[in-house]
């Protein structure tokens, strides 16, 4: 049987549906490839904001639509943080929250036995181990997706995600290393090390991401070790002078903003002020050749007056990040800032995301373009029919490669041009 994944949100879930599909794979069913029919519909779900509800909503019932005699799987975290709300969506014959996805071949047995609706949904609980399987590959990708960690303690107050995840949990440094050891065989030159809090991993069995990311750059088939989305709070000075000592890691940080406004910061119950992020981007910048940083930043958050969101807006034109990810404040049920008061209506939400989209894309365009002129190591993705190939740098910075023959991996490419998206480079002794 042919089984498809329709996968949103962040790098932890698209590492689990590749849990998950190597699982299915181990037992006899086969992967479908981009766009092909299947009997089986994987819906690995996000619910960081009513968007992401939406769009796994439509997703299920688009496939049960199009295809009415399959079987549709929903999991992931609209099921683990909104189980009632999961249980509506009748379209889903199975229903499992993500900590019950490593039930899904067992699960889908019992369906195929019973015929009857499926629903496996565990609460998380304090204590809990590390889960979540291993991954031998990374499908249709250069670089592979490691989770490492799991969870969260912060409580923000507009973020489910401790709900949806659970607490701060960490993948123990000899099961990393066995990972390590199958996606270096596999011949993967970058791989990214991922988690829900990553710049917590290690909190609970008294290790660091440091001690991470030396085993990841110890694996000498492994050329590039990147990080996912960092929390600026756990970022210390004693970090950042020990991530700087391992070569092989890229200088390229997300480091979470939300805010440039002190006080919108302090109601979010974010842990930090805007003074505390600048200092933390200058020592990062200051400790890594051509570091590049990116971020989120949310408007609209409930009492966000027009001076605070001008504070906000200023202090990212002050602070230069190169990718800035724009997104208004979304009410999430259970969380503290859905009952504050002062919400702020969609028009203006929808207009402080222009100014600050618009802002962020004239920082980005300059960017890029003072890249021109440099020489950079890319490594290559994807070639497209025209000839063209596409990769990255070190530092993220998006390359359209013009002369890529039949190279891959890592080439030396001379950069060009930019367009204000990405940058064009030849390759250099082609």
């Amino acid at each position: 049987m042919k089984v498809a994944f329709y996968t949103l949100g962040c790098k932890v879930n698209q590492y689990e549906s590749q849990v998950l599909s190597e699982a299915l794979e181990g037992h006899g069913y086969e992967i479908a490839q981009s766009g092909e029919n299947a009997d089986i519909y994987v819906i690995n779900s996000c619910t960081v904001t009513a968007e992401s509800d939406r769009k796994t909503r439509q997703a299920i019932r688009r496939f049960k639509r199009n295809n009415p005699g399959s079987i549709v799987v929903l999991t992931g975290c609209l099921p683990q943080a909104f189980p009632e709300a999961a249980l509506e969506l009748l379209e889903a014959d199975i229903v499992l929250g993500n900590r019950s996805n490593e039930s899904l071949v067992s699960t889908l047995d019992e369906y195929f036995l019973c015929g009857q609706r499926q629903i496996n949904i565990i609460p998380h609980e304090k204590g809990e181990a590390f889960s979540g399987g291993r991954i031998t590959g990374f499908r249709t990708r250069t670089r592979a997706n490691i989770k490492i960690e799991d969870g969260c303690n912060r409580f923000c107050s507009y973020c489910i995600i401790p709900y949806a995840r659970g607490r701060v949990r960490s993948k123990p440094l000899d099961e990393l290393r066995q990972e390590l050891e199958g996606i270096a065989r596999a011949g993967f030159v970058e791989c990214v090390l991922v988690g829900i809090n990553l710049s917590a991993y290690g909190s609970d069995i008294g290790k660091t991401i440091c001690d991470a990311v030396e085993l990841a750059c110890s694996f000498e088939q492994i050329k590039r070790v990147r990080l996912g989305s960092l929390e600026p709070d756990h970022i210390t000075n004693e970090v950042i002078e020990c991530l700087s000592r391992q070569k092989k890691l890229c200088p390229q940080f997300h480091i979470s903003l939300q805010s440039g406004c002190d006080a919108t910061l302090k109601r979010m119950n974010r842990h930090y002020t805007a003074s505390e992020y600048e200092a933390l981007c200058a020592n990062l910048r200051q400790s890594f050749e051509d570091a590049t940083i990116s971020t989120d930043v949310m408007v609209g958050f409930p009492g966000e007056t027009q001076e605070e969101f001008e504070s906000s807006l200023l202090f990212v034109k002050k602070m230069g990040i190169e990718k800035v990810h724009v997104f208004p404040y979304s009410p999430r049920e259970g969380t503290g800032a859905a009952s504050m008061e002062l919400q702020i209506t969609r028009a203006v939400k929808e207009e402080r995301a222009r100014k600050m989209a618009l802002t962020a894309k004239e920082i980005r365009s300059e960017f890029l373009n003072r890249q021109v002129g440099k020489t950079v190591v890319v490594l290559i993705e994807e070639h497209s029919k025209d000839g063209t190939a596409h990769g990255y740098t070190a530092n993220y910075t998006p390359v359209t490669i013009t002369n890529p023959g039949r190279r891959s991996g890592l080439c030396d490419v001379l950069i060009s041009g930019a367009d204000g998206e990405k940058c064009m480079g030849e390759i250099i002794n082609a």
